[in-house]
């Protein structure tokens, strides 16, 4: 299933999804096998190896932000569990609709 995902740069620590992956798909990421807990949309990033909170998020090549948790390998990378070290992180909140900068 590795041609749903895609490397940009040698030094990145996040896959992009080419299409939409399915949570239960089993994939293997440089060596390590994991079966997807999340559906993955497309354009959104995997963790492709064990990324620590307040770690850097490489994709492109460049530092994108930073971890806010623990990310484990195949794992969801977004709003939810990075921040920009550049510009405010927002996210839209389900319950009510309103936009809310996150920290």
């Amino acid at each position: 299933m590795m041609d749903a995902f895609l490397r940009l740069h040698p030094q990145d620590n996040v896959l992009v999804a080419l299409k939409m992956v399915e949570a239960g798909t089993p994939i293997s990421i440089d060596g390590h096998d994991v079966v997807l807990t999340d559906n993955i949309a497309r354009a959104h990033k995997i963790a492709a190896a064990p990324i620590s909170a307040g770690d850097v998020i490489v994709k492109y090549g460049m530092p994108i932000g930073r971890a806010t948790a623990d990310i484990a390998v195949g794992r969801h990378v977004h709003v939810h569990n990075i921040r920009s070290d550049y510009t405010p992180t927002y996210s839209l909140r389900d319950t009510d609709g309103v936009e809310r900068k996150s920290s």
